[in-house]
């Protein structure tokens, strides 16, 4: 053999090393991991961490990756199946493994290593990943307990929520209900339908749901239940999300972020209908579609808040990223 053909010969087979080692990393962006088993409720392990991941990366779920399923990660599959014309149980087998595969994408290497590293991270589409999760150890602020966290925007009951939103407050919420089988009713003029829940998640304290249900009293008293709800929910996206504070008590409580706080309302004795809200908002329940703002458009002034994109209008409020 010549010397250039050795030479060429040799390029070829370092040429070739080289694409078999960046292989895994090209593909780590969209890993296929999920294993045999049907997925359901009270499973543990990776296949629940993707299955969660991949949900999040199109909005369907908007609670912590932790490999747990759990209520949360239940009404986010029912929702998927519901929206993409499927047996609607709950239940993951093969038939929506290969759906979700076609619809989303999943990036294991960066998810595997946020939960190693302790980081309090999320999983959304078409978000940069350097915006989407804290620093190392950032998760183990927001284990929830005492004043911890649930899991979307700011506002006012008088309809002043947008003046004081700025780009320090936020909020977030997840897609739950009871643990029954029944599907959600058709909503009355085109809002969404709540599915109530009987159960307080683990790990938030008696003082973190009154502390919810006085700011939700006092921003949203005088609108429909639904919205309520999703004013709650707002305030558990926050908790959820990577660039707000991890519990309750700060997420509410955090300068300029909710009206209820400036004139002094979050301190009303809330309604029995408001501390509901909160639980099925812990419960996975997110009528806004994962917003983390929301204003009332007939007396909001600030540029800023009217420059967020706009999810929906529930009642008086818009709700928006």
């Amino acid at each position: 053999m010549s010397k250039f053909k050795r030479s060429v010969f040799s390029k070829c087979i370092v040429l070739t090393l080289i694409a078999a080692l960046c292989l895994p990393f090209v593909m780590s962006e969209d890993a296929f991991a999920f294993s045999e088993r049907v997925i359901q409720k009270g499973a543990t392990g990776d296949d629940v961490v993707e299955l969660q991941a991949r949900l999040q990366y199109n909005g369907f779920y908007t609670g912590k990756i932790d490999g747990v399923y759990g209520w949360g990660t239940y009404w986010a599959v029912r929702n998927f199946q519901e929206d993409f014309g499927m047996d609607v149980d709950g239940l993951v087998g093969d038939k929506m493994k290969m759906r979700l595969e076609k619809a989303t994408k999943y990036d294991e290497g960066f998810v595997q290593n946020a939960l190693k590293e302790g980081r309090k991270f999320s999983h959304y589409g078409g978000t940069p990943k350097e915006k989407q999760q804290g620093p190392k150890g950032s998760a183990k602020g927001g284990s929830k307990g005492g004043s911890s966290k649930g899991g979307t925007s700011n506002k006012g009951s008088n309809g002043n929520a947008g003046q004081s939103q700025t780009p320090s407050s936020q909020g977030g919420g997840t897609n739950e209900g009871t643990g029954g089988d029944e599907q959600p009713q058709q909503p009355e003029n085109d809002q969404p339908t709540i599915e109530k829940a009987n159960n307080v998640p683990s790990g938030y304290s008696d003082n973190d749901i009154r502390l919810m249900a006085q700011a939700v009293y006092g921003e949203a008293r005088g609108e429909p239940y639904v919205g309520q709800v999703a004013v709650a929910a707002v305030i558990v996206n926050r908790i959820n999300s990577a660039t707000f504070p991890n519990t309750v008590s700060e997420v509410i409580f955090e300068p300029r972020a909710f009206t209820a706080v400036a004139d002094g309302q979050i301190y009303n004795e809330p309604n029995e209908q408001a501390k509901k809200a909160v639980i099925d908002a812990l419960n996975g329940q997110d009528p806004t579609g994962n917003a983390i703002y929301y204003f009332n458009p007939e007396t909001a002034t600030s540029d800023w808040i009217w420059s967020r994109e706009q999810i929906k209008q529930i009642g008086k409020h818009i709700f928006c990223y």
